[in-house]
């Protein structure tokens, strides 16, 4: 309904007084004098409501274009946000969209755990790949690793051709000892999900499906916004991230190697041997470090380890490690005491 048809009944009620002056049907020249007034004024109050009305639809109709556009361009920022994001990690993204995280150049010291993947002989298993077929495997193997670093937590700082670089402790952080933990857990989550990927490759009929190497290390990293005013790239330099790339290197194939002080902070959590130190590029001592063999409660599950914890009591034993006659000759003998 438009603004004049809310009019018609006043347009009537004028009409009708205009007839009665017309018509001379007042006792009094006085009398009909202020009757007259009395139309002069209502006309006048008409016309200014009116004049308001169609201002108010005038107003409306560009109201309601401009929330067309309003829209039309949210839609569009929606669009190029989500585009946006898929060059940034979500912390990343999520800190900058709500203004915790600056887009100046700008760093500071933590302490991170840093983790390397890199494919094993990448360049020979891919040589008999057509581009098309690589591009399709190496896509889906970042895509599942990714999968698995977001659902743990991590921040993915980037993709190096077929290596991953992830770190957690920044910008959102549980704890150094947590961050570790669900580092490791992480990474042996991407070793399940590799085997599984490997079957299903297999019989699709690739020859040399993807095997990995995985290190990890905690250290004081420098964290932030590297670059220009034009163009950053936000990351994590330092000793702590070099060793991380030299432990991966010495990884076994399919395996995790830990850091000395990685380990001392999952070691309640994750079975790990340590192995023969190891001498980098760029460090004066040996490094200490460990190979995961696995999570203390999967081990448990799968019978290779025996672990009861109790507040004062530990008890932790690899059946793989240690002759069952051994174990039960020790056990015999810490109950000789206990009962002495």
């Amino acid at each position: 309904m438009s603004s004049d048809d809310l009019f018609v009944a006043e347009e009537g009620v004028i009409a009708a007084a205009e007839r009665l002056l017309a018509d001379g049907v007042f006792d009094s020249p006085d009398e009909q004098k202020n009757f007259e007034q009395l139309l002069k004024s209502y006309q006048k109050l008409f016309r200014t409501a009116r004049r308001l009305m169609r201002l108010g639809d005038h107003n409306e109709r560009q109201l309601n274009a401009a929330a067309e556009v309003i829209a039309q361009k949210n839609k569009e920022l929606e669009s190029l946000s989500t585009k946006l994001s898929k060059y940034l990690s979500p912390q990343i993204y999520n800190s900058i969209f709500t203004g915790a995280q600056g887009v100046e150049i700008a760093s500071s010291r933590k302490k991170l755990t840093i983790f390397f993947s890199d494919v094993v002989n990448f360049t020979e298993t891919t040589d008999k790949l057509e581009s098309e077929d690589l591009t399709n495997l190496l896509n889906r193997y970042l895509t599942e690793m990714s999968d698995i670093a977001l659902k743990h937590g991590a921040t993915i700082d980037k993709y190096i051709g077929d290596a991953i670089m992830v770190f957690f402790g920044d910008p959102e952080s549980r704890g150094l000892k947590e961050d570790a933990r669900a580092c490791v857990r992480m990474a042996i989550a991407m070793l399940g999900r590799m085997r599984e990927l490997r079957s299903e490759w297999q019989e699709l009929g690739a020859e040399k499906p993807f095997r990995v190497r995985i290190g990890i290390n905690t250290g004081y990293c420098t964290v932030g916004n590297f670059g220009s005013n034009d163009r950053m790239d936000y990351t994590i330099i330092g000793n702590a991230v070099n060793l991380t790339a030299r432990l991966q290197s010495h990884a076994e194939i399919d395996g995790v190697l830990l850091g000395h002080e990685t380990y001392s902070l999952v070691k309640d959590e994750v079975a790990a041997e340590e192995q023969t130190p190891i001498k980098v590029k760029g460090f004066a001592e040996p490094i200490r470090c460990y190979k995961v063999l696995g999570l203390y409660d999967h081990l448990a599950e799968e019978g290779t380890v025996i672990r009861e914890e109790l507040e004062g009591f530990k008890f932790h034993l690899n059946l793989q490690k240690r002759d069952k006659g051994d174990a039960i000759r020790i056990l015999e003998g810490i109950l000789s005491r206990l009962k002495a």
